[in-house]
């Protein structure tokens, strides 16, 4: 691949482009969305414990913000085109390790299979970080004059994938039975990406506007500190852990809330689709109000979505709360990464990829976490507030205080109200492994013993742990939903202040507003 060595405003493969970037950014979703459903084989055929399976699912994803910090330093100087090869080969070397599994099983045991399963996952973010940090700025450099609707394109792959590895996963995995082997799945995540890449093949990238105008490398930087950009930072903190760190949880909130978690999975693949559409209309919206406008209503609605879901009961409200939501959250990411783009064109990849660094980070460290630890301060209250609960709370507390942001509280133990949840199956299952390979765990040991007490007051105990689960989790939206009201007040202050500006326009990589 060759770098042309300035931008093009309508470069003659824009489009071309725009689509690869939209493949590579599909692909991450597909990849997400079909692992989640594989995961029951992968216990099975390798017998690896709840525990275990988490840790192969969380390879990388903790760094997938710094990885996109950091390919954003590098893509003026090593160039788009490079990094989107690098992106492809890491996407193409993860499918492999992943796929080589059950060949490591065979010959050296559920370690080897461990092993590439979980650097199989790791590669596959960090290619999925490479290709965010290359397609945001790139397709913000080959659409200078209309931002915010083609990044909002860009990023409706996400959804997008989100629906194709769902919907796959769904028919592929029957409510669990004569499932289709796990490899053909997780390849599936292959089509997009061999796409992308034949769509990159032969074509000339564009450097940023910076990087096209001689910005230098130390003056790109030095955006990041400037006033507004470091309110736009905190604020894209708060869009990571409102929408990532929600996602993580809506379904099986609103599973809970129908009684259904299949109901919960397909409202999940519904709010996505929706989310698909809208973004493909980000353009005619801006052009009647504003980027900052866009956002000021989102902002709105994500607040009232949130407190809608935290009250809802029954499906038709779930749908009507999880609509407005989605609504809500649909044009924020890309938005802001339109906002960043257009106000410091100066900054070249290193602003915009700082964004979305901020942002992953955000819902990683911040978002997941504390909506979790929400949920389990407000069971634990739910419990606490009812002396006929007390013991129920002592059989299922956990042996240690959660800690959040100086916060403390001693919540459920989620493995012990999964245990109560499944009566036992899981825990039965681990130990027959356990016995068959000859192995001993002090901490399963210590679970069976538990259960063994536990189980006399099973049928009791569930009725007040799944109203406490359900009552954290509905009390945890609630309290998020101050964080897009926050977001909107801060920017409704935004467009007052560019107003006295004269209004929100957009600049040039020479200061020039237009």
């Amino acid at each position: 691949m060759s770098e042309q060595s300035a931008p093009q405003a309508t470069a003659p493969n824009a489009q071309r482009l725009l689509w690869a970037g939209f493949m590579a950014i599909l692909a991450a979703g597909v990849g997400f969305s079909v692992r989640a459903g594989i995961l029951g084989q992968w216990a099975e055929k390798f017998g690896f414990t709840m525990t275990e399976l988490g840790q192969i699912t969380g390879g990388g994803l903790t760094g997938f913000g710094i990885i996109i910090l950091l390919s954003s330093f590098l893509a003026d100087s090593v160039g788009y085109g490079k990094l989107m090869w690098a992106a492809l080969a890491t996407h193409i070397v993860s499918a492999v390790l992943t796929l080589l599994a059950g060949t490591a099983y065979a010959s050296g045991g559920k370690e080897a299979a461990y092993q590439c399963l979980f650097w199989g996952m790791f590669l596959f973010a960090i290619g999925n970080g490479i290709c965010e940090a290359v397609v945001n700025p790139l397709v913000a450099t080959l659409f200078p004059k209309e931002k915010t609707h083609y990044l909002n394109i860009l990023h409706a792959g996400w959804p997008g994938g989100l629906i194709v590895g769902g919907l796959a996963s769904t028919f592929m995995n029957p409510d669990g039975q004569d499932a289709v082997a796990w490899e053909y799945q997780i390849s599936l995540f292959l089509v997009p990406v061999v796409l992308y890449g034949l769509m990159v093949m032969g074509q000339k990238f564009p450097k940023s506007e910076a990087g096209a105008a001689g910005v230098s490398m130390g003056g790109m930087v030095t955006q990041l500190f400037a006033p507004l950009m470091l309110v736009l930072l905190i604020v894209h903190a708060m869009v990571g852990y409102v929408e990532l760190g929600t996602d993580s949880w809506i379904s099986k909130i609103t599973g809970t809330i129908m009684e259904s978690e299949q109901n919960g999975l397909m409202l999940f693949v519904y709010t996505s689709a929706l989310m698909f559409i809208l973004r493909f209309f980000a353009g005619p919206i801006v052009h009647r109000t504003s980027p900052l406008g866009l956002l000021l209503a989102s902002g709105v609605l994500g607040f009232i979505g949130l407190q809608l879901l935290g009250g809802a009961e029954g499906v038709a409200m779930c749908v009507i709360a999880a609509t407005v939501y989605a609504a809500g959250k649909t044009f924020l990411w890309p938005t802001m990464l339109a906002v960043v783009s257009e106000q410091f064109p100066k900054g070249g990849a290193i602003t915009i990829g700082a964004i979305g660094g901020i942002g992953m980070l955000s819902a990683g460290m911040l978002g997941g976490p504390g909506i979790g630890f929400k949920q389990d301060y407000f069971a634990t209250a739910y419990l606490q507030q009812d002396e006929a609960n007390e013991a129920v709370y002592e059989r299922y507390k956990a042996a240690e205080e959660n800690t959040f942001l100086g916060y403390t509280v001693t919540g459920l133990d989620g493995q012990k109200v999964g245990i109560l949840d499944d009566g036992g199956e899981e825990l039965g299952r681990v130990t027959q492994l356990l016995k068959d390979t000859d192995r001993t765990d002090e901490a399963h040991n210590a679970l069976v013993q538990w259960w063994e007490g536990a189980k006399q007051t099973a049928e009791q105990d569930q009725e007040p742990i799944s109203a406490a689960g359900l009552f954290g989790s509905r009390e945890a939206l609630r309290m998020t939903a101050f964080v897009p009201l926050t977001m909107a007040g801060i920017y409704l202050l935004l467009i007052l202040f560019f107003k006295a500006k004269g209004g929100y326009k957009a600049k040039d990589v020479d200061g020039a507003a237009h």
